[in-house]
């Protein structure tokens, strides 16, 4: 059934109505015809009488021929502006519906929104094996609800609707948003990760150990991908409040495959810093092939010192050390002192949604700042990250590391369970790195 718009009704009203003029001015001229034949015949004057009524006839024809010219290649009156809802303000929303493969199925959508002006700022394709997926940058006006836009939609041919607020973040068009990813990636080994948390939205990452078996491997469910890691081990992507696609599929692969052909890769920056009584420290990213200098410092630390930082026995350091400086599972940081000697290391930990921050300095360094240097340069690589807040878990004797997180200077807050302190930092873009992952409950169900 064709849509019918405000437009094309008026159009329809004025084509009648003026038909309806027509056939009365048809009836009228045929009632003044008649009534001049009489007087033709019973007049005293015929022949002027029927002179004076052909002019007349004339005139009228004339007339009716120039007005209807005009009006029927006039273009149409425009329709009168609807003032925004809300006023010129506006807000920005993520939309993403199924429609039908079929010819004018989007062009029914994009009118819909056009009719209740919304701006279409962007749009991207996903297509399926029946139907496919429109994904929408939409600017809407702030006082139309999130269920009117949704039912909008919906009418409009569109099912399996999601729809969340988004940000300037947004903005940005898909092309130079996955360059800038794959340039990210290309950096740094520790991105990836980040990249397709970035790519995806509201999701949840994992990383499994094992051995790397090739990309042929990579599977895609509805709401689960497995991506087979280059460093080993396979990498699971899990969004369950929206399926993937396998236009989104492709992309994470296409990362993934990256990461694999540029190897192993550490950026190169590195740290002077001066300690109170002059002596000079670096710090730099950590890797993997710091796990023999990691090693012997934990030989070189006291039981006291392992135990608050693992909470308890540390006989398998190898095996957290081998776990904590896989890029894979957030960043470490080494501290080393002029002639190399590895001191402290800082672990910033990918936990879902959580970040934990996590430090150890060996004994003959402690209480000389390099702790409270180590946690800014973390916070620094979380904010960098995008992320709203950090954790740090010690016991609820460890005044140091207290101290340490007060001096940052943020918002903590304190949780204390059997002895056990964990205390949340809040970084200052929190707000800024939410607003885009706020999912609102408009999600319309499939439709038959």
């Amino acid at each position: 059934m064709p849509h019918l718009t405000p437009a094309h009704t008026r159009a329809r009203h004025r084509h009648w109505g003026r038909d309806l003029a027509e056939v009365a001015a048809l009836f009228t001229a045929m009632a003044a015809a008649d009534f001049v034949a009489d007087l033709v015949n019973h007049g005293p004057d015929g022949r002027v009488l029927l002179a004076t009524s052909s002019v007349g006839l004339l005139a009228a024809a004339g007339f009716h021929t120039w007005w209807s010219r005009r009006h029927s290649h006039a273009p149409p009156a425009p329709a009168p502006a609807e003032p925004v809802a809300g006023g010129t303000e506006t807000v920005l929303w993520r939309l993403r519906t199924t429609v039908r493969d079929t010819p004018g199925s989007l062009g029914a959508v994009c009118t819909a929104l056009a009719h209740s002006r919304i701006d279409i700022i962007t749009l991207q394709t996903h297509p399926l094996a029946e139907g496919t997926v429109d994904e929408f940058l939409l600017r809407a006006p702030a006082a139309l609800p999130a269920a009117a836009l949704v039912l909008t939609v919906a009418d409009a041919g569109g099912t399996d609707t999601w729809l969340e607020r988004a940000d300037a973040h947004d903005l940005v068009d898909a092309p130079t948003r996955m360059l800038t990813l794959a340039t990210r990636t290309a950096l740094d080994a520790a991105e990836l990760p980040l990249a397709l948390r970035e790519l995806f939205g509201r999701c949840a990452i994992t990383s499994t150990p094992g051995a790397y078996s090739g990309s042929d491997a990579d599977t895609l469910e509805p709401t689960v991908m497995r991506l087979c890691d280059p460093s080993g081990g396979t990498i699971t992507v899990r969004r369950d409040h929206l399926p993937f696609t396998p236009t989104e599929f492709a992309r994470a692969r296409a990362l993934v495959e990256l990461d694999a052909r540029l190897g192993v890769r550490m950026p190169a920056r590195r740290d002077v810093l001066t300690l109170p009584e002059g002596n000079e420290i670096t710090m730099r990213r950590a890797s993997p092939e710091d796990l023999p200098a990691a090693l012997a410092m934990h030989a070189r630390c006291s039981p006291a010192t392992l135990t608050a930082r693992y909470h308890g026995p540390a006989g398998d350091t190898d095996r957290y050390l081998d776990h904590l400086l896989s890029p894979r599972f957030g960043r470490s940081i080494a501290v080393e002192t002029a002639s190399g000697k590895l001191v402290a290391l800082g672990h910033l930990l990918w936990d879902g949604d959580e970040n934990e921050v996590a430090l150890i300095v060996e004994d003959e360094w402690q209480r000389r700042g390099i702790g409270a240097a180590l946690l800014r340069r973390l916070v620094e690589l979380a904010a960098d990250a995008g992320r709203a807040a950090v954790y740090a878990v010690t016991q609820s004797a460890n005044t140091g590391m207290v101290a340490t997180m007060r001096e940052l200077g943020l918002p903590l807050d304190y949780q204390v369970e059997d002895g056990t302190l964990v205390i949340t930092a809040t970084l200052p873009s929190a707000t800024a790195a939410d607003s885009s992952s706020a999912l609102l409950p408009w999600v319309a169900g499939r439709r038959p």
